[in-house]
């Protein structure tokens, strides 16, 4: 099933409130706790309502990025009750890593929408592990690796937020990116200043 019955508009109108109403609550709590800022939600295509959001749990489990530990409380839903995945729009506050993407295939998943670039993550978070990895392992240079391909397609919500043509949306969806801009660099001082000596072997 297709995001597409949606229009954009309305699409990026409903991500950026995901993150901000649902997926943030629970970062600044993470973070609170000394995890990183990495965050995800699964919505339903069909009417975009949130399935579930969580956030990044590496000090119970280094593999529990925020995608990941979506994943894992997905999947910890009873089958009866679980959406088949080709029915979910993925959303990620962050491009995923090699991890998460490779995750992100296993389960099926034919979409996944994220906020900041894999280089905001590292310019902006000091977290440069994402492309790192991507190098170092696979040798991929940053932006390299196939964003639309037989599994799924990748959205850069940065990019859509630039493709609006209804000039007073844009200018509010603009803000709200913004704000949440500002939000994550405020948690991104709190994680960067209490996470020496946690647990996390790539912090």
């Amino acid at each position: 099933m297709a995001t597409n019955a949606h229009t954009p508009d309305a699409l990026l109108t409903r991500l950026l409130s995901v993150i901000a109403e649902d997926i943030l609550p629970l970062t600044e709590e993470g973070v609170a706790a000394g995890n990183k800022i990495f965050g995800a939600a699964l919505l339903r295509k069909s009417d975009m309502s949130l399935v579930l959001a969580e956030t990044n749990n590496e000090l119970e489990n280094p593999l529990w990025h925020g995608e990941m530990h979506a994943l894992k409380r997905f999947y910890e839903t009873p089958a009866d009750a679980r959406p088949n995945t080709d029915e979910l729009i993925f959303l990620s506050t962050h491009e995923p890593c090699s991890l998460c993407l490779s995750a992100i295939t296993w389960a099926g998943f034919d979409n996944f929408y994220y906020f900041f670039s894999h280089e905001d993550s590292r310019d902006s978070f000091a977290i440069p592990h994402d492309l790192k990895i991507l190098k170092a392992v696979f040798g991929i240079d940053p932006g390299g690796y196939q964003q639309t391909n037989e599994f799924w397609t990748s959205h850069a919500i940065k990019k859509l937020l630039a493709a609006v043509s209804d000039e007073s949306l844009k200018a509010a969806l603009t803000q709200q990116a913004s704000s949440l801009a500002q939000r994550y660099d405020g948690l991104s001082e709190i994680y960067q200043g209490k996470k020496d000596g946690n647990d996390i072997p790539l912090n």
